[in-house]
């Protein structure tokens, strides 16, 4: 089937299909609706064969099925291109069909618009996560050694502080494809931190590509407010006590489309899926990119560098890394949801940071700083929820402790395997 490829702007879906159509086709023809919109002419009826006509004309390039790949970019542009890949399927299954968009979601939920069910495959894509970053930065060794560790054989302190320092680095550079390959070409942090700024006021300006003038400044009000909000729970007045509560919603749903937002939800969890569980009214916000937020809060290059990650303003960019990870190991092909749980009984009130699902299991996850003490919030929730197993992500080295698993946040990637093991 067609692919549609998913995600907030600057995360690299144009290079990635472009890298992929590149090294695996004869030949890549891209058709940008964004920067050619007169390509959108050569879709107006639908006809994949006429369409394939047109663009061979128009682009005097070869579209053969079975060798080319056709990467339709921005089609968020061209609703009526979107529409179309219902009949590639339909008529020349053959032919290697991508498409990507950047405020794909805006078109996806209009009105008049009608998905091709049925027809269409989506991936979701996020900014890269930390052992990506170490594949860029070519510390496959180091990958290998967390891929392959184990509460049986752990490594040594010395890893274990570089691995520590590098997960410091990328919190500062963050996951956007862009500003990691500035870090690797220029090995400059200061320019890392002005591609940051621009990327944000990249955000800023697309706000007049989906919001009406009286919703944008509700965007840029709680956009400037996501570093001070980022990993807490969310209060309509935290944002300003005297804007406007549906105006401030309305923008946060515009936000969320637009792939800059990303809720994490109150549970209940008595049971699966924890979706059917959720408090409609309760959530926190986690932004795109912990690099991103960094930029945005002003935060100094060299307290990242030189303190103890989880003493950062008290935990919020660890738990931001951490939910940005959760993302990042789900399915690329289903939306990834977060989910934490929260008690408000008077004098026993208790939060577990993140929930996640595992072979019909809840695992819960509690993010600590230093060590890690009573854990009370995690222990009563698996007392009171009957779960067997929870796991503390923290600087700490890896180790178990009787139904604790205590993972370093550099590992979370493995969060999975060390469940089984």
């Amino acid at each position: 089937m067609p692919l549609l490829l998913r995600g907030a702007r600057q995360t690299g879906k144009s290079y990635i299909v472009e890298d992929f159509g590149t090294h695996y086709f004869d030949n890549l023809v891209t058709i940008n609706f964004e920067l050619n919109p007169e390509f959108k002419f050569s879709f107006r009826s639908l006809n994949p064969t006429q369409i394939l006509q047109e663009l061979h004309a128009l682009t005097r390039q070869p579209i053969v099925p079975g060798k080319t790949l056709l990467f339709l970019d921005e089609i968020q542009e061209c609703p009526q291109a979107i529409q179309s890949l219902r009949y590639f399927k339909e008529q020349i299954p053959a032919l290697h069909v991508i498409s990507a968009g950047s405020l794909l979601e805006f078109a996806l939920d209009g009105d008049k618009f009608k998905m091709p069910v049925g027809r269409v495959e989506f991936l979701y894509l996020y900014p890269m996560n930390f052992i990506e970053f170490l594949y860029a930065l070519k510390e496959d060794a180091l990958v290998d050694m967390i891929r392959h560790a184990s509460f049986n054989q752990q490594f040594s302190l010395a890893v274990h502080e570089r691995c520590l320092e590098l997960l410091r680095l990328y919190i500062i550079i963050g996951g956007m494809p862009g500003v990691v390959k500035s870090y690797i070409q220029e090995n400059d942090l200061q320019r890392c931190q002005s591609l940051q700024i621009n990327l944000l006021a990249t955000f800023r300006n697309d706000f007049g590509k989906y919001a009406n003038l009286a919703q944008q400044p509700y965007c840029q009000l709680l956009f400037n407010k996501m570093p001070d909000l980022a990993s807490r729970h969310f209060k309509y007045v935290d944002v300003d006590p005297t804007a406007d509560n549906r105006g401030l919603k309305t923008a946060l749903n515009l936000l969320i489309k637009a792939g800059l937002i990303t809720l994490v939800k109150q549970t209940s969890a008595s049971g699966l899926p924890l979706n059917a569980n959720i408090n409609e009214k309760r959530f926190k916000l986690l932004f795109l990119d912990v690099g991103l937020i960094k930029a945005a809060g002003k935060l100094d290059i060299d307290i990242l560098l030189n303190n103890n990650l989880m003493d950062i303003r008290t935990g919020a960019i660890s738990e931001q890394f951490i939910g940005q990870s959760l993302l990042t190991i789900q399915p690329g092909y289903d939306q990834a949801d977060l989910f934490y749980w929260q008690r408000d009984k008077k004098g026993s009130e208790a939060e577990v940071d993140y929930l996640i699902t595992y072979k019909e299991n809840i695992i819960p996850i509690e993010v600590k700083s230093g060590s890690t003490g009573r854990l009370r919030s995690l222990q009563l929730f698996m007392e009171e929820k009957e779960i067997p197993l929870g796991v503390c992500m923290s600087t700490n080295e890896l180790r178990k402790e009787k139904n604790i698993a205590f993972i370093p946040l550099y590992m979370l990637s493995e969060i999975t395997r060390l469940i089984t093991e």
